[in-house]
């Protein structure tokens, strides 16, 4: 197989910025820019109850968001943005409004997953396109804090897109895109609310842009892309053990699977299989030598690809 090419060699990778490529995933939280001393309306308990049932930590933006949205719309915050963003507040969002107790089994793990969405991924906003759009929060460790809020259209397959540090700089950016979408026409409402988000997120003190530099500096952390474009940050200790490249390029792994899928019978599928089969062994290897992300980048890629003939291995 030949050696995936977008990535440098661990030998050249010990040469440019070995220092950044050791960073565990838990160290690159968003920057402090938040401002701590300003309180969220949402009971302490209730925050506890959130993060109890999802076993995650949510980012105080969660709450002022649900905050902000209360302000617009008392009656019913999780639709305060339908008429004009298109995008409804989900997810763990269900949980703050109580819908949750109507429920007798609840499984918050896949409660407004989509199809292609990681478990790093966390849906809390739901848009009305046909595309199955929808914004969440990315972790590269579930003990961590969000890294950014992604964006996905299931539809239209894997690719997470990222859109800022926190959900008010994600919206800014929906808002954006539907005054360009209507060309400067009944825009009064768009720009009041982004008047209105502009002033809350600068009274919280969160930034607005689609990069920042926590996102830039995680970003040289990431050991692959995979699938879905957001990247996977894995622990690589001083000695660079933690992770090392599989053995096929990006394209040469989606031929692979196609071969698979498009298989007219089980002995030819088998067949496609083996160059998987071969991968798997030398993720055992690098198992075995601690280099653990190696076979965490070829799940998500596998899972990525989205077909159940793929995943069956």
């Amino acid at each position: 197989m030949a050696g995936r090419g977008k990535r440098k060699s661990k030998s050249a990778a010990q040469q440019v910025n070995r220092q950044t490529k050791r960073a565990r995933p838990e160290e690159v939280e968003p920057e402090a820019g938040s401002n701590q001393k300003v309180e969220s309306s949402v009971p302490e308990q209730v925050r506890e109850e959130v993060e109890h049932l999802y076993s995650l930590r949510m980012p105080l933006d969660f709450y002022h968001f649900w905050d902000f949205c209360s302000q617009l719309c008392p009656d019913n915050p999780q639709d305060a943005l339908q008429d004009s963003v298109g995008v409804r507040l989900v997810g763990p969002y269900d949980v703050v409004c109580g819908k949750h107790t109507r429920v007798s089994t609840p499984n918050f793990h896949l409660h407004w997953r989509h199809y292609y969405d990681p478990p790093e991924f966390q849906t809390v906003l739901q848009g009305d396109t046909p595309t199955q759009l929808h914004l969440g929060y990315y972790r590269d460790s579930p003990d961590a804090l969000p890294v950014f809020v992604g964006e996905n259209e299931a539809k239209k397959g894997c690719t997470i897109t990222q859109l800022g540090e926190n959900l008010f700089a994600a919206v800014l950016l929906l808002i954006d895109r539907k005054k360009c979408e209507r060309g400067g026409r009944g825009n009064e409402a768009l720009e009041k609310l982004e008047v209105e988000l502009k002033k809350e997120a600068e009274h919280l003190g969160l930034p607005l842009e689609q990069k920042t530099k926590a996102m830039k500096q995680r970003d040289r952390k990431v050991v692959s892309k995979t699938f879905h474009g957001a990247g996977i940050v894995v622990p690589v200790d001083k000695n660079d053990v933690g992770y090392r490249e599989l053995p096929e390029t990006d394209a040469g792994l989606k031929r692979i699977c196609k071969a698979i899928v498009e298989a007219e019978d089980d002995e030819e599928r088998m067949k496609a299989f083996a160059p998987l089969q071969e991968m798997m062994t030398f993720v055992q290897f690098a198992n075995d030598e601690c280099d653990y992300g190696m076979g965490f980048e070829l799940g998500i890629d596998l899972f990525c690809y989205g077909s159940h003939s793929v995943c069956w291995l």
